[in-house]
């Protein structure tokens, strides 16, 4: 009997159910919507039992096709990453909405700690800086601002997590942990601890009673419920969505790079087993845990990727589909001047400005819809510049870049990241490494392979290559106008 890999990618927009062959070779998937609430500028929001609901359907029609649960060695989940739920975890029931990692509401409590100077003592031991951005700072809003949330902490019986421990609290029926990559983004966990830290609990507020225990990326964490899918399954892997991209895009060596181009985009270069440490404002995160010991990995975090597309789709009607930016920008020679600067949602690394708003520069009466267009995708160019300069500062000069995630399909969009970068840029045929690196956590912990570079070798495609064609003039004169812009952000 074939046994197949079931993995749950909870993602910020959409929930998916992704069914897997052995050799990495995608049998089917099924996907939901999720809602997106925004109850106040900078808010953002989701609905904790329809994440559950919907992944639980989603990952219902998958174990049907293929064959049955016994058909299934098991399951992965990768995860938007800083997003907080809070429930009670006696009657498993979701005691407020889920603050989404986009959601800005805890600046004035960073602020405060970091006018304290907590800052530098925090980057240290987490590797992360004080921003919203982080799940800590959202725990504690829950406990001082939903009534619910505070009862249930003075009772005991309040878990905070993030999605991965939310999923599988109610896969399994109460089973309550965190993988080490996750744990590792809540400004909780130290770089080198076993477990959440006492003091950095108490620096934020946050009890450590509500918190998980810290696992391994992949392993036995469990089976689901025999009556969710009509016999137990074993969850065999966990791993925050940008982690799972870097295993994804078989990132298992020191020093290679990769950038995921999705609702946001993110980059991490693997550092081994050495502790990252950065003087440019990049982030220091646990890449994978395998028997208690950590693989590092150094990260930029841009908050707005494609959900700049999205907006101009949805909200201004520039677009019919995200897929028609790349005709736009094809029809035309250059934006007409126009530069975007995406900060919708403040400026993430390397400049980490919460308080930042987004910037349209350059309009005149000769801008139309393509010019517009290809601003937008020229952002995803500039953001990345700007986080390679980083990098490098940091001693992580790119040699090449992997790319993967929804957006990096748009042949132009790659093709001007190599062009900007002056690098080469690679990209795999089946973009969606997120749910690959997953699946090759999950085959692992299942025992199908041995290690993750048995898992790479077996379960990743063809590579797709952009090499840069850019005249240096032309890339000065597109830094320059993105700056200028930038100042003005």
């Amino acid at each position: 009997m074939t046994q197949k890999i079931l993995v749950l990618d909870e993602g910020t927009t959409s929930t998916r159910a992704m069914l897997f062959a052995p050799d990495g070779k995608l049998l089917s998937s099924a996907q939901q919507e999720l809602t997106q609430h925004y109850p106040a500028p900078g808010r953002v929001e989701h609905d904790a039992t329809e994440i559950w609901h919907r992944t639980l359907a989603c990952a219902r029609e998958m174990v049907e096709k293929a064959g049955g649960a016994e058909h299934i060695a098991g399951i992965g989940i990768t995860n938007q990453r800083e997003t907080v739920v809070a429930w009670d975890r006696n009657s498993g029931e979701p005691l407020s909405r889920a603050l989404v990692w986009q959601d800005r509401r805890t600046a004035d409590f960073c602020d405060t700690l970091r006018n304290a100077g907590h800052e530098p003592e925090v980057q240290e031991r987490t590797g992360l800086l004080l921003d919203p951005y982080f799940s800590g700072t959202k725990m504690r809003w829950l406990i001082d601002n939903e009534p619910a949330v505070k009862a249930a902490a003075e009772a005991g019986t309040l878990a905070l997590g993030t999605i991965e421990s939310w999923l599988v609290f109610k896969l399994t029926g109460g089973k309550f942990i965190s993988d080490a990559s996750n744990a590792s983004r809540t400004l909780l966990l130290t770089l080198d601890g076993v477990d959440f830290d006492e003091g950095l609990c108490d620096l934020f507020g946050v009890p450590k009673s509500a918190l998980a225990e810290v696992v391994d990326n992949s392993g036995a964490f469990g089976s689901t419920l025999r009556e969710l899918f009509g016999a137990p399954i074993p969850i065999t892997g966990m791993v925050g969505d940008q982690q799972s991209a870097t295993i994804g895009q078989g990132c298992l060596t020191p020093g290679e790079t990769k950038a995921t181009y999705g609702t946001g985009a993110f980059i991490l270069a693997n550092k081994g087993q050495s502790i990252p440490a950065s003087s440019n404002r990049l982030l220091g995160t646990v890449l994978y845990q395998e028997d208690g010991v950590r693989t590092y990995a150094l990260e930029g975090s841009v908050f707005v990727a494609g959900s700049l597309v999205q907006w101009l789709r949805d909200s201004l009607g520039l677009l019919g589909t995200a897929a028609e930016t790349e005709t736009l920008a094809r029809s035309i020679d250059d934006s007409g001047g126009v530069v975007i600067i995406p900060a919708m949602a403040g400026l993430g690394a390397p400049h980490w400005q919460p308080e930042a708003r987004g910037v349209i520069a350059g309009l005149s009466f000769a801008t139309g819809r393509a010019q517009i267009a290809r601003a937008a995708l020229e952002a995803m160019a500039h953001q990345t510049f700007d986080l390679a300069e980083a990098f490098a500062a940091d001693g992580a000069r790119w040699t090449s870049l992997k790319i993967d995630g929804g957006m990096s399909a748009n042949d132009w969009m790659a093709q001007d990241i190599a062009n900007l970068l002056n690098l080469p840029v690679e990209r795999p045929d089946f973009v969606e490494t997120t749910a690959l690196g997953a699946a090759m956590l999950a085959a692992k912990g299942a025992g199908i392979v041995a290690d993750l570079q048995e898992a790479s070798d077996a379960m990743r495609g063809t590579i797709g290559n952009f090499a840069p064609s850019m005249d240096g003039n032309v890339r000065e004169k597109r830094l320059f106008a993105w700056r200028k812009a930038l100042a003005a952000a």
